[in-house]
């Protein structure tokens, strides 16, 4: 047995019949198909460069032989925090950040959500029992979780309960081995990459929908589970070098339709309480954790674009005009806000039990900031480049034709590039902000955690208001009327 997973042992658990589906074809082995080997391959090569860098990546959890991930430490102090964020920063830069669900994401959750056991206790000891027991196999085994979480968005003046029929994932039987459940859930990002799914409810739900209050988690092929996968981006990548983002990083996403399956007991975590959907993710740490980790996954991201920008600017030789290297500098410092407010989450933290946990105000307010940041750092992408990304050869085989060589090394010329290392990168810039995938991953960072009403609905929530409005009190009271008048 290797120190720790691999991503050969990886590749390997994917070969298990799941059923997945796309362009109306049941696809045979996802770790081959066109549309999703190199992604495939990507999620792989996080467990090869775990097992490469030990001391950063992982740690031994008590009582095993086997090292796992770090996404599955759950830090006892601000130090242990820190050193778990850098192994979690560490991997998202193999992707640029735009691996969005990698392995770090749902183990983030259910770390936070571990950490609440006893509210799982409150609602059920067997229920609790069956969580704390899952926890165990899936962190020890390193298993690549994904999650559906949220129902398909069908008619909107209804309640969920009162959607049509199979639509959303609910109970349909039950006996003494476990629940059976049909219907869909949304959006299963990673999830052909993906070992096993955790099924819950983030969405409000109400009394009488109690056949929809449930969370459990499934392997990916389980009898009944299926994945109809959206259009990929990497089957329609031309070439690495013509897409280095889009065909290796595309993680696709998913409907996830659940037909007839069987969940046994201790695979149930939450069953018919419309209150414990929620609490699952706001009373314990799951939220917080799984959105914790995905602004750590951001952090990367935008210094990735920042960089790009830079980049540009040397291509086509700006940086030095005034107003470039203004607009690059508000580009640095937003940057170095979103790493400030990471920094701030993790020092202004607290305990919870006998967890260090991040300062779920501010993680929530710098998700209301970077949901505007990631489309305006897009914005000023496009602005420093110009018609730089539009004006590049159709694809890298024309340099194999002579004449067509000639004419890109004369008319792509650069002050500090040679003709195809400026096509090279305008590419590759072009592949994270205008292509088909750049523009899902603008779509994705606006929206993943819900939209602007519901991400300032967590900030006003969890805002120190009594001390901002204690403030103004303060200020009223120091002076009178009274004393003004004669």
């Amino acid at each position: 047995m290797t120190a720790c997973k691999t991503g050969a042992e990886h590749i390997a658990s994917l070969r298990d019949g799941r059923t997945v589906y796309i362009d109306g074809e049941l696809v045979a082995d996802v770790t081959e198909h066109p549309a999703f080997r190199n992604a495939v391959r990507s999620a792989a090569a996080l467990y090869d460069f775990q097992a490469e860098n030990l001391e950063l990546m992982t740690f031994a959890p008590a009582g095993s032989d086997r090292r796992i991930n770090r996404a599955w430490q759950m830090p006892r102090s601000y130090d242990e925090m820190v050193e778990r964020r850098k192994a979690l920063q560490a991997w998202a830069r193999l992707s640029c950040g735009f691996m969005g669900r990698s392995p770090d994401h749902v183990a983030s959750s259910l770390v936070g959500q571990r950490m609440g056991i006893e509210i799982f206790r409150r609602h059920s000891p067997d229920r609790a029992k069956a969580l704390l027991n899952y926890f165990d196999h899936a962190s020890r085994n390193d298993v690549f979780l994904t999650y559906v979480i949220i129902n398909p968005q069908a008619e909107r003046t209804r309640d969920w309960g009162q959607q049509q029929e199979d639509l959303v994932a609910r109970i349909v039987d039950e006996d003494s081995s476990g629940i059976t459940i049909r219907g869909a859930k949304m959006l299963g990002t990673s999830a052909i990459m993906a070992n096993e799914i955790l099924v819950a409810n983030l969405q409000p739900l109400k009394a009488g929908e109690e056949d929809l209050a449930f969370s459990c988690a499934l392997p990916m092929n389980a009898g009944g589970l299926r994945v109809l996968s959206r259009k990929s981006y990497e089957a329609a990548a031309v070439s690495v070098f013509d897409n280095p983002l889009s065909s290796r990083f595309d993680e696709n996403d998913a409907l996830v339709y659940f037909s007839d399956v069987k969940v046994p007991w201790d695979r149930v975590f939450v069953h018919r309480d419309t209150d414990m959907c929620r609490a699952q993710f706001h009373d314990t740490q799951g939220h917080a954790f799984q959105n914790y980790q995905a602004q750590i996954r951001l952090s990367v991201k935008i210094k990735f674009l920042v960089g790009l920008a830079r980049r540009i600017t040397e291509a086509i030789g700006t940086t030095h005009i005034p107003a470039v290297r203004e607009q690059l500098g508000h580009l640095a410092a937003q940057s170095s806000m979103v790493d400030a407010m990471l920094s701030g989450m993790e020092a202004s933290g607290s305990r919870f039990a006998d967890w260090w946990v991040p300062n779920k105000h501010f993680m929530y307010a710098a998700q209301v900031l970077t949901q505007d940041l990631y489309p305006a750092v897009i914005n000023a992408l496009r602005e420093l480049a110009g018609g730089a990304l539009v004006m590049l050869p159709s694809s890298f085989r024309d340099f194999g034709h002579p004449e067509l060589d000639r004419i890109i090394r004369l008319t792509q010329r650069s002050a500090n590039m040679r003709p195809d290392e400026k096509v090279k990168f305008l590419k590759a810039a072009w592949d994270a902000v205008g292509s088909e995938f750049g523009s899902r991953h603008t779509q994705y960072e606006m929206f993943y955690a819900g939209a602007r009403f519901v991400t300032a609905g967590h900030s006003f929530r969890t805002f120190d208001w009594d001390g901002a409005t204690g403030l103004v009190e303060t200020l009223l009271g120091s002076y009178r009327l009274a004393d003004e008048l004669p």
